[in-house]
This record gives structure tokens, C-alpha cells and sequence, in this order.
């Protein structure tokens, strides 16, 4: 009996997602020449894509959800007369990757971090299909379209198969989930993230950046290097207001009691990272990876 609940509760939750999806619209930008982001509207969407296209074909930076496959195929034919030559993921998740398999079989080659090809080919749901089928340790250029590109790695961030996407020509930066604008970073702690190594990457982020930079976030609207700055801002104030609670021997439930975080609740709490959530996870990353201090090599003691 318990398994038809099981299933009529999936039945339904699917059902109240193709809803929620039928209002899902993409719309896309050209931000320079040949250079297009598609955004979802109304609703989960998936992450922020970014395609290049032109002569020497297309390349596209993440996928969405496998959902929203038809609206993006055919927002995709809006701007790009051709098939996806090149997919970079930026990194594993679902919401970056979830079309992989539908690409790769209309001749896609996906490009990733080692560490993404590691990590998605140790889950046995995933089709053989889903990988990258070229993988990267450090970085990767792309001379396509007019428009040159380069795919650097960011370490131990969000993920520890991070990639950010650099088009210096058009100062267009993808940075993936190294900056979710606007809102609590999702720091994926299950899978090689850490908040010193996603602060890290946000400083190699306004490193490429200048004022004119677009930068296309993994989740929220388009960023301006400003907004970066106040996201990694926000982060290390966060972790501090919690490693001080630590070092005076509170415990993660006295701590989320507590609410350090509320001063950025009304801006920063969202559905998927509450308030909530991101004290626990700042609490987590602590324990695990101490405040980041050793790593700059100033060893306080308290």
C-alpha cells in the first residue's frame, strides 16, 4: 500500500512541476556580438545559459532542465541557425547538466572539469552519455565565432569541478554557481565545495572583472562586478558572525537559534537556501575546513 502512496505522491508533485513549467518562458539577449544569454522566466528554470554562435558553429555554456528541453531547443533556434557543436558545463548539478544526454545525441561534445566527469560518471543513474567527453584540469581556450574564450578552473568552490567562462573581446563572464546574484550561495560541501575556495573564486571572478564587465550568474539576474563584491562581502561577514559564535562554544542548534544571519534575511533568504540553511552550511564548512585563516597563513588562536 505504502508504495502507491509513494507513487501517486510522485505523480502528483510531477504533475504540479509540468504546471509550474507550462508558464516558463526563455528570453534571450544578445549582449555582443553573437553572444546571447538565455534566462527562464516564471519559474525554476534552471541555470543562466550563455551561448556563442556564428560561423565556426555554436557553443553553448550549461543546459537547463530536462522539462524545459523543448522551450530551449527552440530558443536556441532563434539565435543559432546550427546543432550545439561544444557544451561547457560548469559544473554537475542538474539544473547545469540535465540536457546532456539529448544534446550529446544531436552530436554535442560536452566539455568539463576532470572532477564533474569523476563525479557524474560515480552515479550509477547517469548514462554514459551524460559526460563530458573532453575534460580539462586548469583551463581551456576557445578561438570560435570572433569571440575567444576562456574556461578556467576555480577550486574546491561550489563544487570542486567549477568552471567560469571568460570572453575577453566581449567582457561577457559566465561565472556557473560561483555567484548566485542577489541571493544565499548554495556552497555544495557534499561535493568538494568550501566557502574559503567559493570566496576564492569570487575574487578570481572580480580579478577578470572591470565596471563594464556583464557577468551572467549561475542563478539570478545579470550581475555587474558591483554585485559580486557584495555577494563575497555578505559571505565573509556571514562566516564570521558564525565562527565568533563557535569560539564562544555554542552549538549548531544554539547557533541557528540564535539567528546571526538576520540583518540579510529580508535580501538574501530565497526557497532553496533559507537563512536557515546558510548559517548550517557556515557552521558545517567551519568544522570541516576551520575559518580559511591558515590558508593566508596568519595562525590566531583564540
Amino acid at each position: 500500500m505504502k508504495q502507491i502512496w509513494v507513487f501517486l505522491l510522485l505523480c502528483a508533485s510531477a504533475f504540479a512541476l509540468a504546471e509550474q513549467q507550462s508558464d516558463i518562458r526563455f528570453r534571450s539577449q544578445e549582449l555582443a556580438k553573437g553572444l546571447y544569454v538565455i534566462t527562464g522566466e516564471g519559474g525554476f528554470a534552471g541555470g543562466n545559459i550563455l551561448l556563442s554562435t556564428g560561423e565556426d558553429g555554436t557553443v553553448m555554456i550549461d543546459d537547463s532542465i530536462p522539462p524545459l528541453l523543448g522551450k530551449l531547443r527552440a530558443a536556441i533556434k532563434e539565435v543559432a541557425g546550427t546543432d550545439i557543436e561544444f557544451l561547457i558545463n560548469t559544473h554537475l548539478h542538474d539544473d547545469h547538466t540535465g540536457n546532456n544526454v539529448s544534446f550529446a545525441e544531436t552530436g554535442t561534445r560536452i566539455i568539463g572539469h576532470d572532477k564533474l566527469r569523476e563525479r557524474m560518471a560515480e552515479n550509477t543513474e547517469k548514462p554514459a552519455s551524460a559526460l563530458p567527453v573532453i575534460t580539462f584540469s586548469d583551463e581551456l581556450s576557445f578561438y570560435l565565432n570572433g569571440q575567444p574564450a576562456k574556461v578556467m578552473h576555480v577550486a574546491r568552490a561550489h563544487t570542486d569541478g567549477d568552471a567560469i567562462i571568460f570572453f575577453p573581446e566581449a567582457n561577457v563572464l559566465h561565472t556557473g554557481d560561483v555567484l548566485f546574484n542577489g541571493l544565499f550561495p548554495f556552497i555544495d560541501l557534499d561535493s568538494g565545495g568550501s566557502v574559503q575556495g567559493y570566496l576564492d573564486a569570487q575574487e578570481k571572478v572580480l580579478e577578470l572583472a572591470d565596471e563594464n564587465t556583464v557577468i551572467v550568474p549561475g542563478h539570478g539576474p545579470l550581475a555587474k562586478e558591483s554585485d559580486v563584491e557584495r555577494s563575497r562581502d555578505m559571505l565573509i561577514d556571514a562566516r564570521q558572525r558564525v565562527a565568533e559564535m563557535i569560539m564562544d562554544g555554542k552549538k549548531e542548534e544554539e547557533i541557528v537559534a540564535a539567528n546571526p544571519l538576520a540583518d540579510y534575511h529580508e535580501k538574501w533568504n530565497w526557497g532553496f537556501i533559507t537563512t536557515e540553511k546558510m548559517t548550517r552550511t557556515l557552521h558545517r564548512d567551519l568544522h570541516m575546513h576551520g575559518d580559511g585563516s591558515h590558508q593566508h597563513g596568519h595562525h590566531h588562536h583564540h
